[in-house]
């Protein structure tokens, strides 16, 4: 979420993201814009995290398989979504807290174009930071079919208004 600041007249600076106070429980993010994930994308993030699985970056391997192509390594698939979602959740974070129930419901493979939306499910005042609060999301990726090819729930600690510089 982009909300430009006026620093001074007529003079505009941009300012990503919420506040602990800005989020609803029931809201719904869609985040945007997709992203299409390359075969170098996926060779590249396979190789530089050791991931030298064939069903990544071996096309031929990949084509005798039930998938008939390569697969998308999950973890970039992750770090594609949680991206995506930056802007709108966790911009003004102190603190990535965690996610759980990461589940991957659908194959990607390269050429898939995601998108994602985030659903606010709690919202709480931190005990010990008075300046923060703990803002609890479900986010799920779709392929450029909508079907659902992912779903995590992520805990992040949020700065409240005038507690960050601006």
């Amino acid at each position: 979420m982009l909300t430009p600041v006026e620093v001074k007249p007529q003079r505009y600076r941009a300012s990503y993201g919420r506040y602990f106070e800005d989020f609803v429980v029931g809201d719904v993010y869609e985040h945007r814009p997709g992203r299409t994930i390359t075969d170098a994308d996926n060779i590249n993030f396979s190789l530089m995290t050791m991931n030298a699985h064939p069903m990544h970056c071996d096309a031929v391997f990949a084509a005798k398989s039930e998938f008939r192509k390569p697969l998308v390594n999950s973890g970039l698939t992750l770090a594609i979504v949680l991206g995506m979602t930056v802007n709108d959740v966790s911009a003004k974070a102190i603190a990535n807290l965690g996610w759980k129930e990461i589940k991957l419901t659908a194959p990607v493979h390269p050429g898939d174009t995601l998108y994602a939306e985030s659903e606010v499910l709690e919202i709480r005042e931190s005990k010990s930071r008075p300046s923060q609060g703990i803002v609890t999301t479900l986010t799920r990726g779709f392929n450029q079919d909508g079907v659902q090819i992912m779903e995590f729930t992520r805990m992040s600690l949020i700065a409240k208004r005038g507690s960050l510089p601006e």
